[in-house]
């Protein structure tokens, strides 16, 4: 499976950092200055999943291993990054490099922490970094555009169908608006597959609280934030940077009971590494044994023979057959062999599509 991440964006001073530190316990330089972010750390981040503790409890696995997700914090853009300003060239690049984004916006008030604009206006703050993106995008189909043309009127098939797509797409981008949000037909889609828009990219807007917001996590701020969120067809994560770091210092048990003591069932991180892993179109399976309990990542839609090659590649030649169990029928009967006695145990072929929570043991050849 390709190797997906997330790239953590926003102005500088709102939190990006921080929430980087909070996700990875990496401790990235973080200060009250723009650009403290230099080049994009990495982070591979565990998925909590309440059902891979289950099952390695009823297999009394000896070891656990999680799913992960890789989060990439971006130095701070700034107004004119698009042409170079501030670190404008290498922010859009590395926004290229990943494969959805998480637009970190400020939503607290503090005199003491700078604001590149010096108000607070989340909203305005999203559409400075969404023109930043689109002037970029603006550009290189400009120049696509020009290329295709030529090679259109040179009877060239391909470029003859993808240049009628692509005017579709200047013409949107044109009109200060990101690709995403530009109907096309699947057809369409492929035709673009090999132009790398940064706008086309899906967005999860990680809304950073004070803790005065604490435990509802909800402002004018975040509401505003909501409501161009939901024009997009994009999702809102509140979070409270601050809070998250110093969670971020606890054991589970003491992170646990600080969470309960501030009236919050799960703490914000948790919400948002869930939904970035589905933002990445990323479902989990299982498999399960006395010495290793693990989820494995695939992408939504893998048929057997790719799920089982993200165990080792020679699996998905060697693929016979699938053994599948879900997760619900071995959690209410308590073990593998149960569901299997109860005919709740599937053989499944090469054109089966592995399911969110299946538990799976794949049958392979090794000649």
């Amino acid at each position: 499976m390709a190797n997906l991440s997330c790239g953590i964006v926003g102005l500088p001073n709102v939190g990006k950092s921080s929430l980087f530190n909070a996700l990875t316990r990496a401790e990235a330089d973080s200060a009250n200055y723009p650009f403290c972010t230099i080049d994009p750390n990495v982070g591979v981040v565990e998925l909590n999943d309440r059902r891979l503790d289950r099952i390695a409890g009823i297999a009394e696995s000896k070891k656990k291993i999680p799913a992960v997700v890789e989060f990439v914090d971006i130095a701070g853009l700034v107004k004119g990054a698009s042409k170079g300003e501030g670190r404008g060239n290498q922010f859009l690049d590395n926004i290229h490099h990943t494969s959805a984004i998480v637009h970190v916006v400020r939503c607290f008030e503090n005199d003491n922490v700078t604001h590149v604009h010096g108000g607070i206006d989340p909203v305005d703050d999203i559409k400075t970094i969404n023109m930043e993106l689109v002037l970029a995008d603006l550009e290189m189909t400009e120049k696509a555009v020009q290329r295709i043309k030529k090679k259109a009127k040179g009877n060239d098939k391909e470029a003859a169908a993808t240049y009628p797509v692509l005017e579709k797409v200047l013409a949107h981008l044109e009109s200060e608006q990101p690709v995403r949000t530009l109907d096309l037909t699947d057809e369409d889609w492929k035709k673009l597959k090999a132009y790398r828009f940064l706008t086309s990219k899906k967005v999860i807007y990680a809304a950073n609280v004070g803790e005065d917001d604490l435990p509802e996590m909800e402002n004018e701020h975040v509401q505003a934030v909501r409501e161009f969120a939901e024009a997009e067809g994009n999702k809102v994560v509140p979070f409270c940077a601050k809070i998250e770091e110093e969670i971020a210092q606890f054991d589970p048990e003491e992170a646990k009971e600080f969470l309960n003591d501030m009236g919050l069932e799960e703490s914000g991180l948790e919400r948002l590494i869930r939904e970035s892993y589905r933002l990445l179109g990323l479902i989990t399976y299982f498999t399960m044994g006395p010495q290793e309990a693990r989820a494995w990542t695939i992408t939504e839609g893998d048929k057997a023979p790719q799920a089982a090659a993200v165990i080792h590649t020679d699996f998905e030649k060697g693929f016979i057959r699938a053994e599948v169990t879900s997760f619900t029928d071995i959690d209410e009967l308590g073990s593998e062999k149960a569901a299997k006695e109860k005919g709740l145990m599937r053989v499944e072929g090469k054109d089966y599509v592995v399911k969110d929570g299946d538990v799976v043991y794949f049958r392979v050849s090794t000649k």
